[in-house]
């Protein structure tokens, strides 16, 4: 059967529990006993502290006296029962704590030794002496909790697990369970540091099982115990006196010093801390018998204990009765902090009235000034100040001016206000006192409205913003989420980002604030921004006759007029570039200029009234010390919006250059910027600097990618864009002599010789609008890049596309029909260290493989190809962009070329982007193929010969060079 019992016995509900104690509580027993005569259960094997060692009768069958009830009447009887010592019933007690098909009795007492083994592993333990002055550990102190816990227990538990009699009690009567389970708890604590290696390792006192006669050690144990589990301990009821801010003070008569309030000492008993009661009634005699007869010496001692961690309590032994102890406001400061951690280290609690509020704050608040302006003007006129300063509040309600200046006076650490004692912080009155900040200008009182941050006295604070200025953030921070109409005049449907952006554009041109639109390339910035116009130009009549400025590359111009054009007909378009350029009689619509012009004619410019300046491709102004970004400065305008695909590409002050013109003076300096947010961004040493940045700049700067979840569904599949880009000074020249020699040629000829004529002024002339170098037969770029774009307007677009596809990390595609120009464009972009690679006829067959794989690896991300090698037959898939540097005139030659990307496997939308000569031969092909493309099918489905069969008539007017107008 002892082998069987190896696992955890389990006590079936037929046995009951009891404990026994014994005078040595480690020599405690349990007993099994069945109250209904059922067998018992054979016991487990003696452990290694077991009944075995101990000489007792272990688990062997015996008799005991168990108390029953008769009617009313206890009655004692003889019953068998299973005796186990307590270090062999813990594992069966503890088993059965949770076994519903357990006893009650065994139960509970599984709970009284789960709690036990709890409160010796918390390292509960004291020495002590028994009666009889042997060694005894007791598990202490407990404190309330388990206390209560201990008292549920006892009141759980059945008449069967206490049913021992009383020694020498008449009549027969059964123990207190509560009495009886503490000094069960007390016996587990006594078992279990006794193992037989402990003798050895500490010494016979306290580790052997066998009692050892101390009585030498009572007065030591007594010591110990104090202010442990015997005697009493004390804790402070803060009294304060009852008034306001605005009431009289209190006076203490003696000192001649105001009363700060007073600390009433309380007596709780360590055998019970749930009984607590004030000195006073104790000396009177009211502690009863929680207390015992040593009550005031033991009150005494902890109030001596307690003096040694605060001094200010010896003065209560001065006292006959020590109950209360006046205080000082520096002693109730004291109490509101350090002294209090240190008092409750020392077992000393400190209570405060239940309504004290600690929730006295202090928080920089911006407001508009008194005075200053506040009506519908733009915000950052110089008349709109902010009063900057402190504003104290208790539970989030703010004191009134009156208030803060009642509590400078008071000098008080607690004072009653609002029906409630409030803690006063010195350095909240210190704010109070000096609440006033300064004044701030509209940028900065924004950015901290914005930021929810200040620095004050170098360091950071919180801050919020009041009134307008919390309205103005509360809308900044809704963004677009108020709907604009789209515009009737616009002759396109807008998405909805695009409707989005278009109310983003609105809120922020509305507040004159000004913002970044930085979308990825092909989201529509364009076709916003001519939505933007016509909305303002139809809801504003201060800016119907204002005209919008557009400051872009020279290589964009044409696409503007065209997008206009095509989107708001009728809206007058000017270009503001070239030789003759002026601004007489300009009455509202677009002018379009470049930055070169804009450069060097600021002052002429700055003299016009605009509605909004327009700064496409803003990055020409990421360099805020620039002859271009200081001439742009110089010409106002009620709005300014900045449209770019990369905000940032190189550090942060870019990001500072384009907002500081957007909307002047919102970041501060370059220099503080660079201080306050910028170098703590880059460096990564303040965690928090990237969230302070972007609280500011987020609702100044609307940043949408291709690849967002709710813009990807919206975009078609391909996207095609004619690009017409004006011809240099130098193309023009090469352009119209190659026409005016070659068609005087032209005329004096006929048959195949005319045929011939026509086809090398049509190559010269594509040649020409690709780059004079490809035309001139030069061997390759003889000046820097720089120079190199400045000589043709296709390469300088091509720049701009390939800076903007780069930085959104997108891969392209540029073809040609040119295998000159093909390697051309690949010297450039060696040059400027632009990794790329080169396709053509003559490339073998096992390195076109290997080319392809590095591509749609990303390893490369630019693919230069010629047109008649690289129009079939390849997937590259990779690209989101395909370029036509030229125009094949055969549409269908085209249409395959894009389809090495635009095909199946490709799981993003496909940008295409075709470069036309503006006012060349190129465009009225253009013209032709997307006005009437069945009739170009026709017409130029065998590519350029069809063009051969023209008159001399319509030849000239298809090659001759126009100037846009």
């Amino acid at each position: 059967m002892g082998a069987a019992l190896t696992a955890p016995l389990r006590l079936s509900r037929h046995i009951a529990a009891l404990y026994l104690p014994a005078p040595l509580p480690r020599e405690a027993r349990i007993a099994l006993w069945a109250p209904d005569g059922t067998d018992l259960p054979e016991p487990p094997a003696p452990g290694p502290a077991g009944s075995g060692e101990t000489g007792g009768t272990g688990g062997a069958l015996d008799e005991i006296t168990v108390v029953r009830l008769h009617g009313s009447v206890p009655r004692s009887r003889t019953v068998p029962a299973r005796l186990l010592a307590l270090a062999d019933a813990l594992p069966l007690l503890v088993a059965a704590r949770h076994d519903p098909a357990a006893h009650p009795a065994a139960r509970c007492w599984g709970a009284a030794a789960q709690h036990a083994l709890h409160l010796v592993a918390r390292g509960l333990l004291l020495p002590g002496l028994t009666a009889t002055g042997h060694d005894a550990w007791r598990a202490g102190p407990p404190d309330a909790a388990d206390i209560a816990h201990l008292r549920a227990i006892a009141a759980a538990m059945p008449p069967e697990g206490y049913a021992v009699p009383v020694p020498d009690r008449k009549p027969l009567h059964v123990p207190n369970p509560v009495h009886l389970v503490r000094s069960f708890v007390d016996a587990v604590a006594d078992t279990l540091p006794r193992t037989p290696a402990a003798a050895y390792a500490f010494g016979a006192p306290f580790a052997a099982r066998a009692a050892q006669h101390l009585p030498e050690l009572r007065e030591w144990a007594a010591e110990v115990a104090a202010g442990a589990d015997a005697g009493v301990r004390v804790s402070l009821r803060l009294d304060l006196p009852v008034h306001s801010l605005f009431d009289p003070r209190d006076e203490d008569t003696e000192a001649g010093a105001r009363r700060a309030g007073a600390a009433v000492v309380q007596v709780h008993s360590l055998a019970d801390p749930t009984h607590l009661v004030d000195v006073a009634d104790l000396w009177d005699g009211g502690g009863g018998d929680h207390f015992g007869p040593r009550a005031r010496i033991d009150t005494v001692l902890a109030l001596r204990r307690a003096a040694r961690v605060w001094p200010p309590l010896a003065r209560l032994l001065e006292q006959p009765v020590p109950d209360v102890l006046p205080l000082s406001d520096d002693e109730l400061y004291d109490l509101l902090g350090p002294a209090a951690h240190r008092l409750e280290a020392a077992g000393v609690s400190v209570h405060w009235p239940r309504e004290l509020a600690r929730t006295l704050t202090a928080t920089a608040v911006v407001r508009p000034a008194p005075g200053s302006a506040t009506d519908g003007t733009p915000f950052f006129e110089a008349d709109h100040l902010f009063a900057f300063s402190w504003q104290l509040a208790v539970g989030g309600e703010e004191l009134t001016e009156a208030e803060m200046d009642a509590l400078v006076e008071e000098h008080r650490p607690v004072v009653r206000l609002r029906d409630q004692w409030v803690v006063v912080d010195p350095a909240l009155v210190r704010k109070a006192r000096k609440r006033q900040l300064g004044l701030l200008d509209p940028a900065d009182a924004l950015g901290v409205a914005l930021t929810g941050t200040a620095e004050i006295d170098g360091e950071q604070v919180e801050a919020v913003p009041a009134g307008a200025l919390a309205a103005l953030r509360d809308r900044l921070a809704r963004g677009g989420a108020d709907t604009v109409p789209q515009p009737p005049e616009l002759h396109a449907t807008l998405r909805d980002y695009q409707l989005r952006g278009l109310a983003w554009l609105d809120l922020m041109t509305s507040l004159g604030l000004g913002g970044c639109l930085a979308d990825d390339m092909g989201l529509g910035k364009t076709i916003t921004v001519i939505a933007l116009h016509l909305h303002r130009t139809g809801t504003a009549s201060r800016a119907r006759s204002a005209p919008t400025l557009v400051v872009c590359p020279a290589s964009l111009l044409g696409n503007w007029q065209r997008e206009i054009e095509r989107f708001a007909p009728g809206v007058a378009v000017r270009r503001f570039h070239g030789t003759g350029r002026n601004l007489a009689g300009l009455d509202g619509g677009f002018v379009l200029t470049t930055y070169g012009t804009m450069r060097t004619s600021a002052p002429e410019l700055a003299t016009h009234t605009w509605g909004m300046i327009v700064a496409d491709e803003a990055q020409h102004l990421k360099n805020p010390r620039s002859t271009t970004a200081k001439a742009l400065r110089t010409i106002p305008a009620p709005a300014r919006i900045a449209l770019t695909g990369t905000p940032v590409e190189n550090n942060l002050s870019e990001l500072w250059a384009l907002l500081d013109w957007t909307t002047p003076g919102l970041l501060g300096p370059l220099t503080t910027f660079r201080a306050r947010h910028a170098r703590a961004v880059e460096s990564g040493e303040d965690p928090e600097a990237v969230e302070r940045l972007s609280r500011l700049v987020r609702p100044f700067l609307l940043r949408r990618k291709k690849s967002d979840p709710g813009i990807a569904p919206e975009l078609p599949p391909k996207t095609e864009t004619d690009h017409p880009v004006p011809l240099t000074r130098e193309q023009a020249a090469l352009y119209q002599a190659a026409v005016n020699e070659t068609m005087a040629a032209i005329e004096a000829s006929e048959g195949i010789a005319r045929r011939g004529l026509i086809m090398k002024l049509l190559t010269s002339l594509k040649q020409i609008c690709n780059h004079p170098a490809q035309y001139l037969k030069e061997g390759g770029p003889k000046q820097g890049p720089a120079r190199l774009t400045a000589r043709s307007g296709k390469l300088a677009l091509l720049d701009e596309l390939l800076d903007t596809i780069l930085a959104e990390e997108d891969s392209v595609l540029i073809f040609t029909q040119y295998v000159s120009m093909a390697r051309l464009l690949s010297q450039h972009l060696t040059a400027r260290a632009i990794p790329s690679q080169l396709l053509h006829g003559g490339t073998p067959v096992a390195q076109r493989e290997e080319m392809v794989d590095r591509f749609q690896s990303g390893e490369v991300p630019v693919f230069l190809l010629s047109l008649k090698a690289a129009g079939t037959g390849l997937n590259l898939t990779r690209a989101a962009h395909v370029v036509h540097f030229d125009r094949w005139w055969n549409p269908a030659v085209e249409e395959q070329a894009t389809d090495r990307a635009y095909r199946i496997g490709q799981t993003q939308p496909v940008q295409v982007h075709r470069l036309i000569a503006e006012g060349t031969v190129e465009d009225r092909i253009a013209e032709l193929l997307a006005a009437k493309r069945s009739l170009a099918d026709a017409i130029l489905g065998t590519g350029e010969a069809a063009l051969t069969e023209l008159s001399d008539r319509e030849l000239a007017d298809l090659v001759s060079l126009r100037r846009p107008s």
